[in-house]
């Protein structure tokens, strides 16, 4: 089997990005309530829409951040789960 990975992402509107996976599943996964729950020092800057609209895709993963500031696994990002 395939590995899964994050072929395409934009934004998608209120800290929210549209992902595709390399098995055509789309999600829009809402970031924004995830860094709100989880208030850090590291994540507050993209609470501006621009900052959070700077993600890369990595290795077939989105990430925030040149250090790599923000990651999720991505089984929870094709769930539409992020915790």
């Amino acid at each position: 089997m395939a590995r899964l990975t994050i072929v395409e992402a934009r934004p998608a509107g209120n800290l929210s990005v549209e992902l595709l996976f390399s098995d055509n599943t789309r999600k829009i996964i809402d970031v924004g309530a995830f860094i709100r729950k989880h208030p850090h020092p590291q994540y507050n800057k993209y609470l501006n829409e621009e900052e959070f609209n700077k993600f890369t895709i990595d290795d077939g993963n989105i990430v925030w951040g040149e250090d790599w500031d923000i990651i999720f696994p991505i089984e929870d990002l094709h769930l539409g789960k992020i915790s």
